[in-house]
């Protein structure tokens, strides 16, 4: 067997077994604490909804441990069955082998295992999230949102794939490469809220009143001017609810879900939207895209250095003549492997500035109570997990536990 296949082997069983340890070590912690409601959570929330929570926990636990034993499987099969050079090789025999075939070769591969998501993302959403009254979806959106996922996918991906291809024949190409993505990186964050989003969610104006004022005053305050607030009809696909911005400079806007003002006062609204900001005007995100793109251009010079190597290839059953193409689908497969261990630095920066945004935002509405109320009512009302065990919630959890940032905003305040 050649080493490379035996790194495979290590790296995807060492990430296997570690999630596995990681949701037995959870569901551990959930199921101690289920009997009764832990006494910070007592104020807010009761007995009913506590273990409504923690069985969705558990479920979706459960769940993801299959589709953990899934993945693991199929990708080892896939590596190790020699079915990727057999795949690539067999499409290239139909599409001809020049920088068109071998992009759509690339897609094709991907799409065809894409199709291996599906039972369990129809199982989580018609299924799981239905059992606990979140999904709003029918199967008719479903399918036409898979259908318009796809076709653009298409529309935007082949381009780009081929046009990457290309610059595989010029002086030091990953730098072209990484200038290329990373500029399509940043036009994104401008086209996709204009143009894409649309095409799957409705996006009003908030009507004129109290809580539009009440906003608007909140972002000339803290110097955050949008150009819309938006309403997005979220509550079309899922009971879940949420509040981001999107774009930059002119092309910013705000959005609320429509499930959010169903479920939250003015105030804790208004609390929420300066939250957002704070990412916002901390530098939160212009940080988040520096470190993305160095990131990318690290990525692409280990691409480079692959795509070079008659051993990376060779040990999966392709050879360096075919070009870029296979190695972008094996550094696809490897590089995840890998990067899921990176999973705690990059949450732990995450969750310093989900602190950082709670102050700003305490700060913004002079209190830090809105802010507490709503992070209640949004972990009741979405049957959040209260008590995950310390290393699962470093590990998986972006954002810092409910008692985590309820300390810190008080601790702030005093």
């Amino acid at each position: 067997m050649q080493p490379i296949l035996i790194v495979f082997i290590i790296l995807l069983g060492l990430k296997t077994v570690f999630e596995i340890w990681l949701e037995w070590l959870n569901r551990r912690h959930v199921e101690k604490a289920s009997g009764s409601i832990p006494e910070p959570f007592r104020d807010f929330t009761d007995l009913e909804t506590y273990q409504k929570s923690v069985e969705y926990t558990l479920t979706k636990s459960r769940f993801g441990l299959v589709e953990t034993f899934f993945d693991a499987a199929l990708i080892a099969i896939v590596v190790l069955g020699g079915i990727l050079p057999w795949m690539y090789g067999s499409l290239i025999d139909v599409f001809g082998n020049n920088l068109w075939s071998q992009g759509l070769a690339l897609l094709a591969i991907s799409i065809i295992f894409s199709l291996f998501s599906l039972p369990f993302e129809w199982w989580q959403q018609f299924r799981l999230e239905d059992r606990f009254g979140f999904n709003k979806s029918t199967l008719k959106l479903w399918i036409t949102d898979k259908i318009k996922g796809m076709i653009l996918g298409l529309i935007i991906g082949f381009p780009l794939l081929c046009l990457l291809l290309w610059l595989v024949g010029l002086p030091v190409w990953w730098l072209w490469a990484f200038a290329v993505i990373f500029a399509f990186q940043l036009l994104m964050i401008v086209i996709y809220p204009m143009f894409i989003m649309p095409l799957f969610n409705k996006f009003e104006p908030l009507p004129e009143g109290g809580l539009r004022e009440r906003l608007m005053t909140l972002a000339e305050k803290t110097g955050f001017k949008a150009k819309a607030i938006l309403v997005m009809d979220g509550s079309k696909r899922s009971a879940h609810s949420n509040a981001f911005f999107t774009g930059f400079g002119s092309f910013r806007r705000i959005v609320l879900f429509d499930t959010l003002m169903e479920q939250l006062k003015d105030e804790e609204l208004e609390a929420v939207l300066a939250h957002e900001i704070g990412h916002y005007k901390l530098g939160h995100i212009s940080r988040m895209l520096a470190v993305s793109g160095l990131s990318m251009l690290l990525g692409f010079r280990i691409l480079a250095w692959l795509a070079e190597s008659d051993w990376f290839y060779q040990g999966f059953g392709f050879s360096v003549e075919q070009g870029l193409a296979p190695a972008l689908l094996l550094f696809g497969i490897m590089s995840g492997l890998v990067t899921f261990w990176l999973h705690p630095i990059i949450n732990f920066w995450s969750r310093k500035h989900e602190y950082e945004a709670d102050a700003f935002a305490r700060e913004a509405v002079q209190s830090g109570e809105p802010m507490v109320q709503s992070l209640r009512k949004l972990h009741e009302k979405n049957l959040s997990n209260l008590t995950p065990h310390p290393a699962y919630s470093a590990f998986y959890y972006s954002h810092p536990t409910l008692l985590e940032r309820e300390t810190a905003i008080a601790s702030a305040g005093s």
